[in-house]
């Protein structure tokens, strides 16, 4: 999470992808991070300053959401394929501080833990909601991406070799994982089957791209771009820009005109169920 000072200020952001068109729908003064759009599409979930948020797109209101004694949420949260639960990553003190995969009721309630060991961020939820896709570090190696089942158990490793891995997601049809990977000297975006066979670069760039989240519908794959190459990092306060990869041409195009952001922008799934629409942060300082 990023600096929490009044010194920043969050809008949350709704995009059309079709018009190009952006629309706040909330805006106040600290960090507030990683859009999550319900499936019913009446609301979104964010974090701030360790803490969930509901944000009702009719009203406008902010409410919290009770997550117990998880009071160290990162922005690596989501919402069940059927609406029903919320996953979160928190940093849990019995593990020294280190992220811990956790599940409790979209109402709030007290959570269940998933992995058993830390650091382990949450990105990925498989449409069936049987599986979680994370990243992990583990034994002083580079982070890579892991599975496990949402009942927990045994983790297993999908991506191996030197170099980051992160953000992963599933497709539409759950067949595959994108992910951003820095594989051949710059953050890019990749693809593995579920399964974590086969590895494909999907957009090759200049830039450090990261965050991909495949659209409900499979047409089209959101990733965030930093305009400027920052190596394996993905830090906050700089020139980012939305764009959009179509899943059945190759074609990637601006989604956004470039903006303030990058860490807390689009961490997380934060598409509309239509498919025509996500929710990302921008911000500005005050």
């Amino acid at each position: 999470m990023a600096d929490s000072s009044g010194s920043v200020r969050s809008s949350v952001e709704i995009l059309d992808i079709d018009r190009g068109t952006r629309t706040q729908v909330f805006a106040a003064a600290g960090i507030f991070e990683a859009p999550n759009w319900s499936r019913d599409g009446k609301f979104l979930i964010i974090n701030h300053d360790g803490r969930l948020f509901r944000l009702d797109l009719a009203s406008g209101e902010l409410s919290a959401i009770d997550t117990d004694f998880a009071t160290r949420c990162n922005n690596d949260h989501g919402i069940s394929p059927d609406g029903s639960e919320i996953v979160i990553s928190h940093h849990d003190e019995a593990s020294d501080g280190g992220s811990v995969i956790y599940l409790l009721p979209i109402s709030g309630g007290t959570p269940r833990r998933v992995t058993g060991n830390s650091p382990s961020y949450w990105h990925g939820w498989s449409p069936d909601g049987k599986t979680f896709a994370y990243v992990a570090g583990r034994n002083g190696q580079d982070y890579k991406i892991y599975s496990i089942s949402v009942d927990g158990g045994e983790e297993t490793q999908l991506t191996f070799g030197p170099g980051l891995d992160d953000g992963p997601d599933y497709s539409a049809d759950g067949r595959h994982i994108y992910f951003n990977g820095f594989r051949n000297g710059r953050m890019q975006i990749w693809r593995i089957n579920s399964d974590g066979s086969e590895p494909q670069q999907m957009v090759e760039s200049a830039h450090s791209d990261w965050f991909p989240h495949p659209s409900p519908d499979g047409q089209h794959l959101v990733f965030l771009r930093y305009l400027e190459d920052q190596g394996q990092a993905h830090p906050f306060g700089r020139d980012v820009q939305l764009m959009l990869l179509n899943l059945h041409t190759g074609m990637v195009r601006p989604a956004t005109d470039v903006f303030w952001g990058g860490q807390g922008s689009l961490n997380v799934p934060s598409w509309a169920p239509d498919s025509r629409r996500l929710a990302f942060v921008s911000y500005s300082r005050r």
